[in-house]
């Protein structure tokens, strides 16, 4: 798996690199077929009324199937964990409908 880390407004430094890559990397636990991730994370564009608020997008590519998410946060950290989480339980959804049309070929 592949893993391309776009930051835009901020600063990339190795410990947000590091981090978003385990982040993603982790989701290989639920779906083990994903062969690459474009990750965008930086500061939102319309943020200028409430202070920092930091997003993360993240695009996963399963064989033909591309799943986009992106969350916003005050905290780039908790920004990157939300995208993490629910991408976690949209690939064990995908996983799931998987399983269900290869065991509907097979009966």
């Amino acid at each position: 798996m592949t893993i391309n880390i776009i930051h835009q407004g901020i600063t990339l430094t190795p410990a947000i690199h590091q981090y978003t890559e385990e982040k993603m990397r982790d989701l290989l636990k639920y779906f083990d077929s994903i062969t690459h991730i474009d990750v965008e994370v930086g500061i939102s564009n319309h943020s200028q009324q409430k202070g920092k608020i930091y997003n993360c997008k993240a695009v996963v590519q399963i064989g033909g199937e591309v799943l986009t998410m992106e969350k916003e946060a005050e905290d780039l950290y908790k920004a990157i964990d939300k995208v993490k989480d629910h991408l976690r339980v949209e690939l064990t959804k995908l996983k799931g409908k998987l399983q269900d049309r290869d065991l509907g070929k097979r009966a």
